[in-house]
């Protein structure tokens, strides 16, 4: 299985595409999921308490914040937006890519595990998702 998926962002934050991923999936084997960006992650979080999203979230803003704050003035790559260097830098901070196991048609998360797509930059955007079961 090969597909591609794709997720429409309305700003930084994380979104929940575990459902759209599991209806894809059939069979058995490792899937392989790779976000074809380079300012956004893939995380495997808990999905029960969204103050969890909320609280990673505002810690990433504060760890790497835009390049408008005083303590990031040494970045250079600055024309894409005060945004867009502290994007690349959270995007290489976690997972670009995540291998999960199939078993009888189902990814073998754990009960309270979601994944999600953690958009780092503050417009709008269309990501995709490739999608590999082998």
């Amino acid at each position: 299985m090969q597909r591609t998926l794709s997720v429409e962002t309305r700003g930084p934050g994380l979104y929940d595409v575990t459902r759209q991923v599991a209806d894809l999936v059939q069979g058995e084997g490792v899937l392989t999921l790779l976000v074809r960006h380079t300012s956004c992650s893939l995380l495997i979080q808990e999905n029960a308490d969204p103050e969890v999203q909320t609280d990673l979230a505002a810690f990433f803003a504060r760890l790497v914040p835009p390049t408008t704050d005083p303590s990031m003035a040494y970045l250079t790559h600055t024309y894409e937006g005060p945004d867009d260097m502290p994007a690349h830098i959270k995007a290489a901070l976690l997972p670009v890519s995540l291998q999960i196991p199939v078993i009888g048609g189902r990814m073998q998360l754990g009960t309270w595990q979601g994944i999600y797509l953690f958009e780092h930059r503050d417009a709008p955007k269309r990501r995709e998702i490739v999608a590999m079961l082998r």
